[in-house]
């Protein structure tokens, strides 16, 4: 087997994980021979061993401290190597330790190896090199830059958002969908009659400018027995005015002047539209009588970083 041309600078072994052919190799020392799915090759001897065997005392190797001094060899230009009697120390100018926060191993070590993880971009022992062993999906990478992070973090709170939809039940998805119509102008008239009709709101409001509403909301937001309600509002209002005075009726809490992030925040989703309302819009110029909107929690988009 030939000699690689450049040896670990930190280990006298290599971990085989990245070569296919190696996947699955037989530990070469005496009385051992498991079968190791990761082996690691000492870069000393050049045979392969298994996990507890990977090290030169362990193996109790044929070539000890060869791969020592192939190293000072080929660290010409470098700064002087530390010498072979405080190699293997862990301290603070030859070693680091394991990135997982509740582990105290030193790594890179002759003793413990270090493994990268190419996608939080962090080092660990080979207890935690594993993405699901040091909680790798909930760590942003270092490195990333604050564009970076917002886009991941817009990404999460999109899927939030619509995760909180796809929770409610058949009955409260269908609010979400556009009722179907009456066919005939006599029909639809009908029933926009029968909403004036029961409608709730501010009686000093101009009859002429009044725009009547289907008003729902999410039942988890309400300590109302029945979280929807015929309503009608001023033309002129904004949609942040007609969320206070729905939020007010259908008993649900508004605490949207309160709290800075959307967690907790209430918006308004049009249902014929298919979209959230911004709070600066006018009644007047989103809506139209007889169309349903429903109160939402936690599902505004996350503004971006300044």
């Amino acid at each position: 087997m030939s000699t690689p041309s450049l040896a670990p600078e930190s280990s006298s072994y290599t971990a085989m994980d990245r070569d296919v052919e190696a996947i699955g190799k037989h530990c070469e020392f005496a009385y051992c021979h498991q079968l190791d799915f990761l082996p690691f090759r000492c870069e000393s001897c050049h045979h392969t061993f298994c996990l507890d065997h990977r090290t030169e005392t362990a193996h109790k190797c044929t070539h000890a401290g060869e791969w020592a001094k192939n190293r000072r060899r080929n660290s010409v230009g470098r700064a002087s190597a530390t010498s072979t009697s405080g190699a293997g120390r862990p301290n603070h100018s030859n070693a680091a330790q394991c990135s997982n926060q509740s582990c105290k191993t030193f790594i890179n070590t002759l003793q413990n190896t270090g493994v990268h993880c190419p996608h939080c971009n962090r080092n660990y022992c080979l207890k935690h090199r594993m993405r699901e062993d040091h909680d790798c999906k909930n760590l942003i990478p270092l490195g990333a830059g604050p564009v970076d992070i917002a886009v991941q973090s817009n990404k999460e709170k999109i899927k939030l958002g619509f995760g909180r939809l796809k929770t409610w039940g058949k009955s409260q998805q269908e609010t979400l969908l556009p009722k179907p119509k009456p066919s005939s102008r006599a029909a639809q008239l009908a029933d926009l009659n029968k909403l004036k009709k029961n409608a709730k709101g501010d009686d000093k409001l101009d009859t002429e400018k009044r725009v009547y509403l289907h008003v729902e909301a999410e039942a988890a937001s309400t300590t109302s027995k029945l979280p929807r309600a015929d309503l009608f509002f001023s033309q002129d209002w904004s949609i942040g005015r007609l969320l206070d005075d729905a939020a007010k009726r259908l008993q649900v809490a508004n605490v949207n002047n309160r709290v800075e992030t959307e967690e907790q925040r209430l918006r308004v989703y049009h249902v014929e539209g298919g979209r959230l309302l911004e709070f600066s819009e006018k009644v007047g110029k989103s809506l139209i009588n007889g169309n349903t909107v429903v109160l939402l929690r936690g599902v505004g988009p996350k503004a971006a970083p300044s």
